[in-house]
């Protein structure tokens, strides 16, 4: 298998006298797709966010592509291809739904040091902001502001922000959470075309074990803030910790 793209080395973070994530190591390789799983509070959310810098670690390290980055803030490591959707919406409200991901399509162009160059590429830079709006299916809004969109067509137009991104690692925090049921299908579809790709890493904090079964190359579980459970997702689910734990059975 291929170097580990990501690494988390007993990563570690505590809120007062409570260890929300504790000493979690956990290396992800390239082309793969791994669900984390636990019950309500077991630290997927807390682990996500010290990955990718919303929350500085208590102990422990980060490594990205082999270099260490527990230290870099959050749009650093964005840029070294470090690419976060947020299970609560991260948007520009004001903006229209072109311009949130028209924005994205420009950071990834060059950053905002080449305005001349990116005026004279408008054009081309609306015309990949469409192409990410028709995949997620939210091109007849694209002039509407982002707080007009319903819950799930917000979570699509995340998804289409990071696409625009084109990270190495996609980080989807349960990003069909509030989506009718014919909106899942869309968010679905477009996470197994990335990984489809087999070139990018997806880490998937996901409660929905139906799409945990048909994403999911692997499986980790996370209770009371520790690593129990690695693997296949069928022996993984099936195992007795991973049914005691996910079910809430264990005293907390």
């Amino acid at each position: 298998m291929d170097s580990a793209v990501l690494e988390t080395r007993d990563l570690t973070i505590r809120f007062g006298g409570q260890v929300a994530v504790d000493r979690v190591s956990c290396a992800f390789h390239p082309g793969t797709l791994t669900a984390i799983v636990g019950p309500n509070g077991a630290g997927k959310t807390t682990y996500f966010n010290l990955i990718s810098g919303q929350l500085p670690a208590s102990g422990g390290e980060v490594f990205l592509h082999g270099q260490r980055i527990t230290r870099l803030a959050a749009p650093l490591r964005a840029r070294r291809g470090l690419g976060r959707a947020f299970q609560l919406t991260n948007l520009f409200p004001d903006l229209s739904v072109l311009e949130n991901v028209r924005l994205a399509v420009q950071a990834r162009a060059g950053g905002g040091l080449q305005f001349f160059r990116l005026a004279i590429d408008h054009a081309e830079l609306t015309e990949r902001a469409m192409d990410r709006l028709r995949e997620v299916r939210l091109e007849a809004r694209a002039g509407v502001p982002a707080a007009a969109l319903n819950h799930g067509d917000q979570r699509k137009l995340e998804v289409a922000i990071l696409m625009a991104l084109e990270p190495d690692i996609f980080m989807f925090d349960e990003p069909t959470a509030g989506m009718s049921v014919d909106e899942v299908p869309v968010v679905l579809d477009l996470i197994e075309a990335i990984k489809e790709r087999g070139d990018r890493t997806i880490l998937l904090v996901e409660h929905k074990m139906d799409v945990v079964r048909r994403l999911a190359d692997r499986v980790i579980v996370l209770h009371q803030g520790a690593l129990v459970a690695d693997g296949a997702p069928a022996e993984v689910v099936a195992s007795p910790i991973v049914q005691e734990a996910y079910l809430g059975v264990r005293a907390a």
